[in-house]
């Protein structure tokens, strides 16, 4: 027969029991906490992914259907468009950017099928002057010849050394007019607080994000593997792609 105890007696047996039990309940928590917690940032990568390049193919169409966008006559001689939506820059004095993006380009060795899955990218750079606060700020370039679009693949490219890049001229019928757009290998345009310009990103450095690659096409996969077709493109590229293949489905020269 289980002996009986006063109130107060069962009182203390239990909580001397649940003092016992807390270590091991403790433990249990920090063991599913260490599983949980890499899933949990892995899953919020994967999100912050898939929202650039939502956010990507949003930036695009607006600028395509602005009066004052892209060019769709530079778009149709262009070999890939890289976008980079909301690069953040602050700093005093020395003012730091970064940013992150995708890339696509035509398929094909030369450069001439249709809009192919995109390539997550990153840039970084930097400017001197005496800025205060920072700013978001889409980044839109057209990349004009294959040895452009090789390099950014490649690799982290300096524009201005390892690809000549220069503001592009700015409404839906703007032509590259001048020598420097013309000769360029990429032409560069911002957006900033609703105004759209083009701009220099000279001293900018541009190439493929392999961790946001990986992690969008579930395996590592270079630039090169991307663009030859090997993987298939995300559904949230969709916007994206539908928005160049109606606007420009060839290259014309």
């Amino acid at each position: 027969m289980k002996p009986r105890y006063s109130l107060e007696a069962e009182k203390e047996i239990l909580v001397i029991q649940l003092r016992q039990r807390i270590p091991h309940f403790a433990l249990a928590a920090l063991a599913l906490s260490s599983v949980l917690t890499p899933l949990i940032a892995r899953a919020a990568d994967e999100d912050a992914d898939t929202a650039r390049i939502t956010a990507s193919g949003d930036v695009l169409k607006e600028l395509l259907d602005s009066p004052s966008g892209i060019s769709h006559d530079l778009l149709n001689k262009a070999y890939c468009v890289i976008i980079l939506p909301s690069v953040k820059k602050g700093g005093f004095i020395v003012a730091a950017e970064y940013g992150r993006g995708l890339m696509t380009c035509r398929s094909g060795d030369n450069f001439d099928g249709a809009w192919g899955a995109p390539i997550m990218m990153q840039s970084t750079g930097g400017s001197v002057g005496f800025q205060i606060g920072g700013q978001a700020t889409d980044f839109v370039v057209l990349v004009m010849n294959d040895q452009g679009a090789r390099a950014v693949m490649n690799g982290k490219a300096k524009l201005g050394s390892d690809a000549s890049v220069a503001a592009g001229p700015v409404g839906r019928t703007a032509e590259a007019s001048t020598n420097a757009s013309m000769s360029a290998e990429m032409l560069s345009y911002s957006r900033s607080q609703g105004v759209f310009a083009g701009i220099s990103l000279s001293g900018t450095s541009l190439g493929p994000d392999s961790n946001a690659n990986e992690k969008i096409y579930g395996k590592p996969v270079t630039g090169h593997d991307i663009f030859s077709g090997s993987v298939q493109a995300p559904g949230a590229a969709t916007t994206l792609l539908s928005t160049l293949q109606a606007t420009s489905p060839q290259r014309t020269r």
